[in-house]
């Protein structure tokens, strides 16, 4: 039987919502990394300021130039390599050829990167079998005791809404430090291959691997329902001893 082959990518973008740092690998349900992509997208690195907003975090304005310098030494030290969408395109054409049948498509959240790419000309048609990992991923754990704990413990709680509503997190971040055990994990650079490799893959070789979910489980199980900030409330799962 061939071996499934899965294509995990994500995406940084610019102020205009196209993709800048693009990172793409392709790998088994083990984690073997067969093919990579990591590069900044010519027709929008440096034509189009990064993303940033008003707050304090990474994304806050008083970041950008340090994020900028950071991308600039990983195009100097060879981690990052400059390529067109045009280029992009190609690589992308001969990965969906490459294998008995084109890889499976996903992403910690899928319609974010489909949408960037899909702006910014970056075409993913030729990957139809698809499914969003952290959805997936929020499905297959978030409602476990073993996860609630671990949320407890970590205490992992987005602030509460205007309307008091308060749920428990399922963030890549999170959901990383549950599969691997490890709490101290520190937080995702945000940068699109070290992202892919040091958070999303975990996740995906726990699903796909060691809970050997078929692809069937990974295609459809949680696109039937979706995901719903609703379900993940922390009123309906956490109890007073």
């Amino acid at each position: 039987m061939a071996k499934d082959m899965f294509m995990l990518l994500d995406s940084e973008t610019t102020i205009q919502n196209h993709v800048a740092d693009l990172g793409i690998i392709i790998c088994d349900r083990k984690g073997t990394i067969h093919k990579t992509l990591s590069v900044l997208v010519s027709d929008f690195w440096e034509k189009e300021d990064l993303f940033h907003d008003i707050s304090n975090s990474i994304w806050g304005r008083k970041n950008l130039n340090t994020r900028v310098d950071n991308y600039k030494s990983m195009l100097a030290d060879g981690r990052r390599m400059l390529a067109s969408v045009a280029s992009v395109n190609r690589w992308l054409a001969k990965a969906a050829t490459e294998y008995k049948k084109p890889p499976i498509l996903t992403a910690y959240n899928l319609v974010f990167d489909t949408d960037k790419c899909n702006k910014s000309g970056i075409i993913l048609d030729g990957f139809d079998r698809r499914f969003c990992l952290w959805h997936t991923a929020a499905a297959k754990y978030a409602h476990t005791r073993e996860y609630q704990q671990f949320i407890l413990d970590a205490h992992a709680f987005n602030p509460p809404t205007r309307l008091g509503n308060m749920t428990y997190q399922t963030s890549a971040e999170i959901m990383t430090r549950f599969v691997m055990k490890n709490h101290s994990l520190e937080d995702e650079p945000h940068t699109a291959m070290e992202d892919v490799i040091g958070y999303e893959l975990p996740i995906l070789v726990d699903l796909a691997g060691r809970k050997k979910m078929t692809v069937d489980e990974l295609l459809n199980g949680a696109q039937r329902r979706g995901y719903n900030w609703r379900d993940y409330q922390v009123r309906d799962h956490y109890r007073p001893k």
